[in-house]
């Protein structure tokens, strides 16, 4: 629980932020995460598991909206559709927003200026690109297969605020990155999700 307080100090730090502004590029991006489903065995049992009927239904997107050299923030939704307005929310209509050619980020031209990049055609040209938001991804991956290898999907926008403010704070020694957060997370007041944690636990 130390590690979720810990989380939670870190997530705190942008709460609430609104990024980006006049002449600042802000990145945008959507990673799913979770809902592996195990192949059958046998061929002859193997189902599409691309099919939305063959699928777990536990799988969730972690969006980001990342200013280049500048803060991250990150929220967990069902599909890039649904985060689209967390963008709108979070990002100052002022900047200029890159995201890739997926459909869930076309609703955001009505409200930003827009510069859109073909992953399939490159990862940068004409000034587009999203090679910030992808190497926070990166992150989060890493994170999840080599250190804890599954994130229940409960506790995912943690881990990903997690990451979020490591990828911000790369730069600074350990020293600075400790009293950083030491110093939020004894300053935070009570936790709403962890306060009577093991009471809860107990009675359930």
């Amino acid at each position: 629980m130390l590690a979720m307080k810990l989380r939670e100090a870190m997530a705190a730090e942008v709460r609430g932020t609104v990024i980006g502004g006049e002449g600042v590029d802000v990145e945008v991006g959507g990673c799913y995460v979770g809902g592996y489903v195990r192949p059958e065995n046998r061929k002859e049992d193997r189902k599409d598991r691309r099919r939305a009927e063959n699928q777990s239904g536990k799988r969730q997107v972690v969006v980001v909206a990342r200013e280049r050299g500048g803060k991250t923030v990150t929220m967990v939704f069902g599909s890039e559709e649904e985060g689209a307005s967390f963008i709108k929310a979070r990002v100052d209509r002022e900047s200029t927003v890159h995201a890739d050619e997926a459909a869930g980020w076309n609703a955001l031209h009505a409200r930003f200026a827009m510069k859109r990049i073909n992953h399939q055609e490159a990862y940068s040209a004409d000034g587009a690109c999203t090679n910030h938001a992808e190497s926070y991804f990166a992150r989060l991956r890493r994170a999840q297969w080599g250190q804890h290898h599954r994130i229940s999907g409960k506790y995912l926008a943690r881990y990903a605020a997690e990451m979020a403010w490591r990828e911000d704070r790369r730069r600074e020694s350990n020293g600075e990155q400790f009293r950083a957060v030491g110093f939020r997370s004894g300053a935070l007041p009570p936790s709403v999700d962890w306060c009577g944690y093991w009471q809860r636990a107990k009675a359930a």
